[in-house]
């Protein structure tokens, strides 16, 4: 027996039992792999003493515990009439009762008046799940357990009719022993999920409340001496030089012999490194070897070491071998920084939560591979396992990528403490309460026992937005004594400083950047980190440099992790058949958060969000500085030189390359260097715009990214002018006015005013109509999820009306020679000296100079965008732009953007953003041309500063409107919206943080700004 079987009978009292969350369940160890042979080891595929039982289990679903049928674990208790379900897999996502998404508020508010470790009744969906296996030929004769890698969130498992155990904690493993109930051929497994427990509780995460057998399920056995338990320990000396690589075993032997233990170490190149062996005694072993000068882990290079642990029994006869792969690293607080291998670090970090948008946190080794490919395409360098721990492949994966790690344990109570923004813990747990303390505990001593091995994860976090108190300090201290190599993470301290010593870090949330100032001037005791920032909901991300700026002016400031990673968007059907992605309330699921959970820079179909450029370009390492002569750079990487990019430099005049270079430079770590053109001088003489790309790219392909993949860039634009003065154009204009309309005619065209109208009304080149609504000022743009945050429209609501409620109160008329103006005088029922002049003047080539100009009134507030809108047939479809680009970008969101000549469709301009708002924008815009299918259209340019422009198949009132992007009309119209200013999309929060003042729109600052519009 490997263990003293506990002979109990389940109860479901157990559910809201403080004191029950494990009954026979093993304890918790590494997630180390383990072969029969060295060669099985070295090839690290499949293990022979592990069998899966993923895939098809019979299944029954009850509304409540009521419901169930409650003997069907019983060996003669006939299932094969049951449905199917797919495990893993989310019992909600496969068609059977809802998901349910809430932010901080629990998800039985409102319907049920309980107050912890009660539960519901009324309302506890059970998944009864049932699987017939045979143990494989050869795993009989041996001790069998089995591993649960997630189930949400407490369960009952029951062999051939016996009660094998019970668990909770969601997001740890749960194994149990099967060997006294096994029987020759098929076995019935019997397992029993609950929604609901105590450990609900404990788990108020800000994600989609669902439930079943969501990760792998598998048999295992172990040879004669097995080691249980691997704590790899990879220190290094004060001076990084020396290593010393000690491993504590515990092993578990059938017949209590001793066994003989080797450690064999190999380079990443598999060359022999060190060897070292050891006996065990009464179970446990420690073993050490020395590496001198080792390679160092990091991000920046990801070194690790192959480990073997041999376990041999007296014999001499090989048993086991354990691969590990081993990095050496050291992190620490050195002068209140955190220093990694000496270092200060900055965290370039994001939060993430394990989702898919058709299997929830069911996700496969495919989603991980993709996730982890992007950022490190991205510049992302960390990432904090929001808010329990991952997947055991997530974490070998960042030691392998490099991405650094904050392990966050599976604790959330934020309903308990925090109500509607309010901080009222009168009844937070854990709190003070040390009854909760076993059972918080548990989930810690889980995640630490299974992760200890991972290099990448630099530190453990006491989890999330759970307030604060005994329980949560004493979890702390456990995690300082069980592992000192690693810091210790926690944020609620900052709403109950008696707690302070939690955390070894300052860690807030969602601080504004003059806060963190504030901190950071005030000589503070400990470093800095914004365990979540920048709120990425919706359209989003401005202002994050912001934050960013920081790293280099404080040296206490390491760094934020974005909120968050992946928009948590599930695949539904709308009631013609048609796939959209779904957000809170969008399965009648009441209480609902809403679309609060759509915070990714990813959406849900793992497709790049625009706010994607902006992450890339403010957490790129290297920084690039061209000027009209040559381009400084700075590595600010810590560890690792340029020797690995090429360094390519570009000219381009008015978009159109002149020359290119591409050179090899090496700059140091944490060092600057500079590289001096070599344009022929004459090559830009001529007048016009000119820029300088400067970028490195990969020279040789690298798992996470092919050769040629653009890792860092910048720019210089600058201008070159001449006194030539351009020819006066021939030609002659036609004006008719007529009573109510005016018509301008040339050669091949005719442009139509309106004075009922008040507007142009007609461009018409050669037959082909431009116009399909005529334009009209717009001060407002579709709401955006931080604007609804910011209640903008309470406040600048005013301007959504003068949008629509104007009056033409003059028109007027000036002719000159080759030229005609026609101007039109708005008046606004919002307020009486409110005036816009629009002007256009025609040219005999048929060009229209447009110019708008608003007068600025006080005591009016902010202004959302000052722009001209209309209508052009959707045909007109095809997008070639001169301006920041690719991705859209905004005035507050726009370092990333670079300035270049770029090719789209209107259809593409509509971000995928889940719910309908202001999207697609570009800044600086030098021109744009909007044609058909065969080049036929207009070209819009700037004339004294470049404008921002949109071209949608939507207006802002048509987005303002629809809450689904399937909500809007079918497209019969190019929007084309040409803006002097308008404000940034913001970011700190999307609760009421506003937009910061140099981007918002003062009502009393006048407006002007002038376009051309040429036929093509």
């Amino acid at each position: 027996m490997i263990q003293n079987k506990m002979k109990t009978v389940p109860t479901l009292d157990w559910l809201s039992d403080l004191s029950v969350f494990a009954v026979n369940r093993l304890p918790a160890h590494s997630d180390h792999h383990y072969y029969e042979t060295m060669v099985e080891a070295k090839n690290a595929g499949a293990m022979k003493w592990r069998h899966e039982l993923n895939g098809n289990w019979k299944f029954t679903y009850s509304v409540n515990p009521f419901n169930r049928p409650a003997h069907f674990f019983q060996s003669e208790f006939d299932c094969s009439g049951w449905g199917d379900i797919l495990v893993p897999g989310h019992i909600q996502l496969q068609g059977y009762g809802k998901p349910q998404y809430v932010n901080t508020m629990y998800p039985w508010d409102g319907h049920n008046d309980i107050r912890p470790p009660e539960i519901p009744a009324d309302h506890n969906p059970v998944g009864s799940y049932v699987k017939m296996f045979t143990v494989p030929a050869h795993m009989q004769d041996k001790p069998l357990f089995i591993s649960f890698q997630g189930v949400e969130s407490a369960f009952y498992v029951w062999l051939n009719g016996e009660f094998i155990g019970y668990s909770e904690d969601s997001f740890t493993p749960s194994e149990f022993e099967l060997t006294p109930y096994l029987q020759k051929g098929e076995n019935k497994l019997a397992v029993e999920v609950y929604q609901r427990s105590t450990g609900s509780w404990l788990e108020d995460q800000d994600f989609w409340r669902l439930s079943g057998i969501f990760r792998d399920v598998y048999l295992y056995t172990v040879p004669e001496i097995h080691v249980v338990d691997a704590h790899i320990h990879a220190d290094l000396d004060t001076a990084f030089t020396k290593g010393t690589l000690q491993v504590d075993l515990k092993l578990l032997s059938v017949d209590r012999s001793p066994a003989r233990i080797a450690l064999v170490l190999h380079d990443a190149k598999g060359n022999l490194i060190a060897g070292s062996n050891g006996v065990s005694s009464e179970g446990k072993g420690t073993i050490s070897v020395l590496v001198d000068q080792p390679e160092l882990w990091s991000a920046e290079n990801p070194y690790l070491y192959q480990l073997f642990i041999q376990v041999y029994n007296e014999s001499g006869s090989l048993l086991e071998v354990v691969p590990q792969k081993v990095g050496f690293r050291r992190f620490e607080l050195v002068d209140k920084v955190m220093r990694l291998n000496g270092e200060r670090i900055v965290f370039k970090g994001v939060n993430r939560h394990e989702f898919n948008c058709r299997t929830g946190r069911a996700i496969n080794k495919e989603d991980m591979i993709w996730d982890i490919k992007m950022m490190k395409r991205h510049s992302i360098n960390a990432v904090r396992t929001s808010h329990y721990p991952n997947q055991s492949y997530w974490y070998e994966l960042c030691d392998e990528y490099g991405i650094y790690v904050i392990d966050e344990m599976n604790l959330e109570t934020h309903g308990s403490w925090q109500k509607m923004g309010a901080v009222e813990p009168s009844w937070n747990i854990p709190g003070n309460k040390l009854e909760w303390e076993d059972i918080v505990m548990d989930r810690a001593i889980s995640m630490v026992e299974r992760d200890k091995n991972h290099p990448s994860i630099l530190i453990w976090s006491c989890g999330n937005e759970s307030y604060a108190g005994e329980v949560i300090l004493n979890v702390s201290n456990y995690f300082r004594k069980a592992d000192p190599s690693r810091l210790v993470h926690y944020e609620g301290v900052f709403h109950n400083r008696k707690y302070n010593d939690t955390s070894d870090m300052e860690s807030r949330m969602y601080a504004k950047p003059a806060e963190i100032e504030a901190y950071l001037n005030e000589n503070p005791d400990k470093p800095y980190i914004s365990c979540e920032y920048m709120h990425a909901m919706g359209n989003s991300l401005g202002g994050m440099d912001k934050y960013t700026d920081l790293e280099q002016k404080y040296p206490m400031y390491q760094g934020g992790f974005i909120w968050d990673y992946i928009d948590q968007a599930i695949m539904k059907k709308d009631r013609y058949g048609n796939e959209f992605l779904a957000y809170g309330g969008d399965f009648d699921d009441r209480p609902t958060d809403y679309g609060f959970c759509t915070n990714g820079i990813v959406y849900a179909t793992r497709e790049l969000s625009p706010k994607m450029q902006e992450v890339k370009y403010l957490y790129q390492n290297i920084k690039l500085v061209p000027d009209g002569k040559g381009v400084t750079i700075s590595n600010d990487n810590l560890f690792t030189d340029t020797v690995q990019y090429d360094l390519e430099y570009t000219l381009y005049q008015e978009g159109n390359r002149l020359w290119e270079e591409r050179v090899q430079v090496v700059v140091k770590p944490q060092s600057k260097g500079r590289v001096e053109f070599a344009f022929p001088k004459e090559i830009a003489s001529a007048a016009g715009e000119y820029c300088i790309h400067t970028s490195f790219k990969l020279k040789e392909s690298t798992r996470w990214a092919d050769a040629g993949y653009e890792i860092a860039f910048g720019q210089y634009i600058y201008h070159v002018k001449t006194n030539e003065v351009k020819p006066a154009i021939a030609g002659a204009l036609r004006v008719v006015e007529g009573d109510a309309n005016i018509g301008v005619h040339g050669s091949d065209f005719t442009i139509m005013f309106s004075k009922q109208a008040g507007s142009l009304t007609s461009l018409n080149y050669a037959g082909r109509e431009m116009i399909a609504l005529p334009p009209a000022p717009l001060f407002w743009r579709a709401t955006t999820d931080n604007d609804r945050g910011f209640s903008q429209g309470f406040h600048s609501g005013l301007w959504y009306a003068a949008s629509l409620a104007r009056k033409c109160v003059a028109t007027t008329i000036t002719k000159e020679a080759g030229a005609t103006c026609i101007a039109f005088t708005y008046q606004f029922s919002i307020h009486s000296e409110i005036r816009v002049v629009t002007s256009y003047t025609v040219l005999v080539d048929g060009s229209v100079h447009v110019k708008s100009v608003y007068n600025g009134v006080a005591n009016l507030p902010q202004i959302p965008t000052f722009a001209l809108s209309f209508k052009i047939p959707a045909d007109y479809n095809q997008l070639e732009w001169y301006a920041m680009g690719p991705e859209e970008n905004y005035s507050d969101r726009m370092r990333g953007a670079r300035l270049g000549i770029f090719n789209n469709q209107v259809d593409d301009q509509q971000a995928g953003y889940l719910m309908p708002q202001e999207s697609g924008n570009r800044t600086g815009v030098r021109w744009v041309c909007v044609t058909n299918k065969k080049g036929q259209g207009m070209r819009i340019s700037f004339v004294s500063e470049p404008v921002e422009c949109n071209f949608s198949p939507y207006t802002a009132f048509e987005l303002e409107h629809a809450h689904h992007l399937f909500e809007l009309p079918n497209v019969h119209y190019t929007v084309v919206t040409v803006a002097g200013k308008q404000m940034g999309v913001g970011g700190d929060d999307s609760w009421g943080a506003p937009v910061h003042d140099e981007y918002l729109i003062p009502a009393d600052q006048s407006i002007e700004f002038e376009f051309m519009i040429q036929r093509i």
